[in-house]
């Protein structure tokens, strides 16, 4: 497993504590880690993926601060200097992405241009 170092993308320390505390419920499913990617689709072009799944053949995993992340490896040209980061505040909660590479996003912020 690489190292945060090596990983082309970073997690804020809430969005690390969020994605800890989601892995410690009574229900999470053990040995699922937490997959970053992007797919086709939404407003503006495409999407993000964030959840957790378990770690197929065409992954990469790095370890980010204690967190086990998967990303598909040709993912990484499109989230390479990304910061996910987690809101709790009256006017936004929920993960939200910066990314660096898109060209524009939508309102939402889960959708992206290149």
């Amino acid at each position: 497993m690489e190292t945060a170092i090596n990983a082309p993308l970073k997690l804020t320390s809430s969005a690390i504590e969020e994605v800890k505390r989601l892995m410690a419920e009574p229900d999470f499913v053990q040995g699922q880690v937490l997959r970053i990617g992007v797919k086709g689709g939404g407003c503006s072009g495409m999407t993000y993926i964030l959840g957790f799944d378990v770690k197929e053949e065409d992954d990469d995993m790095y370890d980010i601060e204690g967190v086990p992340v998967i990303m598909k490896a040709a993912h990484g040209i499109y989230l390479m200097g990304m910061e996910v980061d987690f809101q709790s505040g009256l006017n936004a909660r929920g993960f939200m992405f910066n990314n660096p590479n898109a060209s524009s996003t939508c309102g939402c912020g889960t959708s992206f241009a290149v």
